[in-house]
């Protein structure tokens, strides 16, 4: 019987989880300035010596996620080493961090959605009452 998962699947299951684990609880206290952080994905080479880290920020201001993306930039080895000590592999792969936007473009996109449906269901609303208006302005024949 074969194996649902690839052995990257699951290594990469394994960082993510320990990875935001770190950013979460260990990282905080190495940098404090860190805005509220999500580890969203975890891509890892098939020779397991690369991770691409997709992280999403919960904060609206550009100015401190780019804060934030460079503060993780400068702690990605910090982040490795922990890492070594809580997955047990051979190498421990590099890491890169990439900031995952999805997430915010989603929440941007259903916003305006949400927005178009209400001037909408307002022009209709407007052009129900005009009618009934006109009609009770008629003359009764």
């Amino acid at each position: 019987m074969a194996r649902e998962f690839s052995r990257t699947d699951r290594v990469s299951q394994q960082v993510h989880k320990e990875i935001a684990s770190i950013l979460n609880q260990e990282f905080k206290h190495q940098a404090p300035d860190l805005c509220m952080v999500t580890v969203s994905g975890v891509e890892i080479s098939r020779d397991l010596a690369h991770a691409k880290v997709y992280v999403t920020f919960l904060e609206m201001d550009e100015e401190k996620v780019k804060a934030s993306m460079a503060l993780l930039e400068e702690g990605k080895s910090f982040v490795r080493g922990l890492l070594s000590r809580r997955v047990r592999m051979r190498n421990t792969p590099a890491l890169k961090f990439i900031q995952d936007r999805s997430i915010t473009e989603g929440m941007r996109i259903s916003n305006i959605v949400s927005q178009v449906t209400r001037e909408e269901e307002a022009k209709r609303g407007s052009q129900i009452d005009s009618e009934q208006a006109s009609e009770d302005n008629k003359p009764a024949e």
